[in-house]
């Protein structure tokens, strides 16, 4: 051994892949650091449901045996791994952050996902904090890194929140109106919502099924970009999966440059109600991607707030429907907020829902107009209007008012769930807080090799990537 194992969580996945298989790092070192950094974490962030030590440990020391016998399972072999608790492990119970699932069954099968990484050799931490359901942005009692009086993010906000400490390496999150992308933007991490149907969802609690998507939340581009490679593929089980291998993002697609592709520049919408830091950081974003050689369009996509409307219309219709049984048995044991979101989607008509998945269809023809009109690769727009607020305050307030979390967050990332395309979330820079803001990088449906190769470049020159959480440097 010649790593220090901490250091080793520092390290981009291919690099700790390079280590584990020359034997100058082991698969057991490596969970170690991580188990030792979230005990050091837990007690303030909460990023985790369960810690699944021991089981860890078997799948780490399988791994080392595998690299031992020259068996090479995959590219995440020995990678500590958090898994959302709306997503399916065999042995465990998914509660889904619910008191209705309090005496849940264990599950008696892996989600597709999680056995798919379990095959490639992948070691599992725990499962991680989920908004009740995944139906919200607050991920309680999860807390932010940056700052552990603020909230971060949802619905995936523990696997975000355990990635950004390190206390694994890439974690699974779930996208239905935001929510890879919103914890994302709140840790400073990198959140990637793939094209509606490149992965399975089998086994994975739905909230949506017109517009749930799985993707990884990972500390870096690249490392996201790896993940998704592992986890994207048909699957026989789920129809809504489609085969689309040449699009996935290679390690060395990511280096090519972007110089002289078109970056549409949303404006309208996404820069209307935005606090002034976030406006500051999209400002000097688009100067970083001057300088990489980026032709620069702005644009105005009129069809986005339909979209939005489209998007939350399918999302509490669909939601109702699945949670229809538990509202009639178990209502009393739902979160106030979730029991009347729910209640609500149950008096849309089901003319109002034909109509919003006829209306879907005519965002997604918007979209691709501007792309094509544009002659456009990919557009970027802030990730959020704001940064992580404060748990006992959960209200954004801008000159034209104010608005609740739930509304705040989603505001900007809800459209790209209504046309299903892919997207990214990386660091744009800082508040005067310190508090991380996020970039969204949109691109063609199945177009994430050219998403990733965008926001690999604008992280190589931006740096904020090397910035670390409060929480680490204190201590």
């Amino acid at each position: 051994m010649t790593d220090v194992p901490d250091a080793a969580l520092y390290l981009p996945l291919l690099e700790v892949g390079e280590r584990l298989r020359s034997g100058t790092l082991t698969a057991t070192g490596l969970l170690d650091a991580a188990l030792r950094r979230a005990k050091r974490t837990e007690p303030a962030i909460h990023a985790y449901v369960e810690v699944l030590a021991d089981r860890a440990h078997e799948q780490a020391t399988a791994a080392d045996e595998a690299f031992g016998a020259g068996r090479d399972l995959g590219p995440l072999q020995g990678i500590p791994i958090g898994v959302k608790d709306i997503f399916d492990v065999e042995g465990i119970p998914t509660r889904c952050g619910s008191r209705a699932r309090r005496d849940a069954p264990a599950a008696t099968a892996d989600a597709a996902v999680v056995a798919r990484l379990r095959r490639q050799g992948a070691v599992f931490t725990g499962k991680t904090v989920t908004q009740e359901y995944a139906a919200g942005v607050v991920s309680v009692p999860a807390r932010n890194p940056w700052d552990p009086d603020r909230i971060p993010g949802g619905s995936s906000g523990g696997s975000a929140a355990a990635v950004a400490v390190r206390s694994c390496l890439v974690a699974l999150g779930s996208d239905t109106g935001g929510s890879i992308r919103i914890p994302a933007g709140v840790t400073g991490t990198v959140g990637l919502k793939p094209t509606y149907g490149l992965v399975s969802k089998r086994g994975v609690f739905p909230l949506s099924w017109a517009l749930d998507t799985v993707g990884p939340i990972a500390r870096t581009v690249a490392d996201a970009a790896m993940t998704l490679g592992a986890l994207a593929g048909i699957d026989p089980s789920d129809p809504t999966t489609v085969e689309h291998p040449d699009t996935l993002p290679a390690s060395a697609s990511l280096d090519q440059g972007i110089g002289g592709l078109r970056i549409g520049v949303l404006g309208g919408f996404f820069t209307d109600r935005i606090a002034p830091a976030v406006a500051a950081a999209y400002g000097a974003s688009l100067s970083v991607f001057r300088s990489l050689g980026a032709e620069l369009v702005e644009v105005d996509w009129d069809d986005a707030a339909a979209g939005r409307g489209v998007a939350m219309v399918l999302n509490r219709v669909e939601s109702a429907a699945v949670h229809a049984a538990t509202v009639s048995r178990d209502g009393h044991l739902l979160g106030t907020d979730l029991r009347e979101r729910l209640v609500a989607g149950q008096e849309i008509s089901a003319v109002d829902y034909l109509r919003a998945l006829r209306a879907r269809e005519a965002i997604r023809e918007s979209v691709a107009r501007l792309f094509a009109r544009h002659r456009l690769d990919v557009v970027i727009a802030p990730t959020l209007p704001t940064s992580a607020l404060l748990a006992g305050d959960l209200v954004f307030r801008h000159d034209d008012g104010e608005e609740p979390v739930s509304l705040a967050y989603t505001r900007l990332c809800q459209p790209f769930n209504a046309t299903g395309q892919p997207v990214l979330s990386l660091p744009m820079g800082f508040d005067g807080d310190g508090l991380p803001l996020g970039l969204q990088i949109a691109g063609r449906p199945f177009a994430e090799a050219t998403v990733c190769r965008v926001g690999h470049a604008y992280e190589g020159a931006a740096g904020w990537v090397n910035r670390l959480p409060s929480l680490l440097r204190s201590g």
